[in-house]
């Protein structure tokens, strides 16, 4: 089985109200890229994926006039991809919502939310609720809320393989309103502080499965990793780390070959998901900002990772036409898990 998670930049703005897209020469919103050349390289790259389960980050907006599962669904047929039938779970504010889409030949999936709507201190509440915790140690509850509610996703396969999924796209805010640096340090820290608060609950959420012995598969984007910016040496630990475990109990840990990587090895050759370019300093940046974690179980399987790279992995740098539909359709590149899932498990 292959799973990706794939962040697609502003994919919504392909799609008219009806979900149809708006396959013309107009602009998309990526830089010196129309519409049509955008969806081009999209189909290209979802086609050569041939993924049974597709985790898109920053999907087409669902709201009252808009339904981003019939976006999918219309982008699915135009392109006669396997994974053709969608999931979203709670909707955002942001035009960016995290979606699922998927083969119904080869799974069964449903979105299936866990805990309460309203958790108390020290519990983890349901996604699109409110966590309480003390953020800065002054003795007072802070109120965090998801802007990108995880999808959390029951999949179960024909064979009778039963997987959890949580689809994440985690972001710190940029410090708007800031007038001076003091400012922007203060609003940066605060905005640190409220992301790592909720990868402390998308923690939570992992180790009650972990202790129910499920599988589990945490994929998408968490804007952030080992040694990637100035705060985390104030606070510690990345998001990435929190999320993973790091430094707890082995049989508690989440793997990924790439962030396992980054973190044994801060300064040197690294992978990247991303590429962005850097006006003021005229210069493209990679990053490693997406991840395909795994439970203890699954990792035992010996899957196989894969960055869609345009230059680091061979087959797509050899391929001139999939290199150019990747560096066309996004800013991030997709990563894919190949996976033989282990046995059904027998009831007690």
């Amino acid at each position: 089985m292959r799973l990706v998670t794939y962040n697609v930049e502003w994919f919504s703005t392909l799609f008219a109200d009806d979900g149809t897209l708006i396959d013309d020469d107009s602009w998309s919103s990526r830089r010196d890229v129309t519409k049509a050349q955008q969806t081009a390289a999209l189909g290209a790259v979802f086609q050569a994926l041939d993924a049974d389960v597709i985790m898109i980050i920053e999907a087409p907006d669902t709201s009252p006039k808009r339904d981003g599962t019939a976006a999918l669904d219309h982008f699915a047929a135009k392109f006669g991809l396997r994974a053709r039938t969608s999931l979203i779970g709670f909707t955002n504010d942001t035009q960016q919502e995290i979606a699922l889409l998927y083969d119904p030949d080869m799974v069964e999936v449903a979105h299936d939310p866990k805990g309460q709507k309203e958790g108390g201190k020290g519990t983890a509440p349901r996604f699109d609720g409110v966590f309480h915790i003390d953020l800065d140690v002054d003795d007072r509850e802070d109120h965090i809320k998801f802007s990108k509610p995880p999808l959390e996703v029951a999949l179960t396969t024909k064979a009778g393989h039963a997987v959890r999924l949580i689809g994440a796209h985690l972001k710190s805010k940029a410090p708007h309103g800031a007038r001076n640096a003091a400012a922007v340090m203060r609003l940066s820290i605060a905005n640190r502080r409220k992301q790592l608060a909720q990868c402390i609950w998308l923690r939570e959420r992992v180790e009650a499965h972990l202790a129910a012995d499920e599988s589990l598969i945490v994929m998408g984007d968490f804007n952030d990793g080992p040694g990637l910016d100035e705060y985390e040496e104030l606070f510690g630990r990345s998001s990435v780390e929190i999320v993973m475990g790091v430094g707890k109990d082995v049989a508690t840990q989440m793997y990924d070959p790439h962030a396992n990587a980054a973190l044994s090895q801060r300064i040197g050759a690294q992978v990247s998901t991303s590429r962005f370019y850097l006006r003021r300093e005229k210069r493209y940046l990679n990053a490693l900002l997406d991840y395909i974690m795994v439970s203890p179980d699954l990792a035992a399987t010996s899957p196989k990772w894969r960055v869609w790279h345009p230059f680091d992995d061979p087959a797509c740098w050899t391929n001139k036409d999939m290199c150019k539909a990747l560096l066309t359709a996004s800013d991030h590149f997709p990563v894919s898990l190949d996976i033989d899932l282990p046995a059904p498990r027998l009831k007690a």
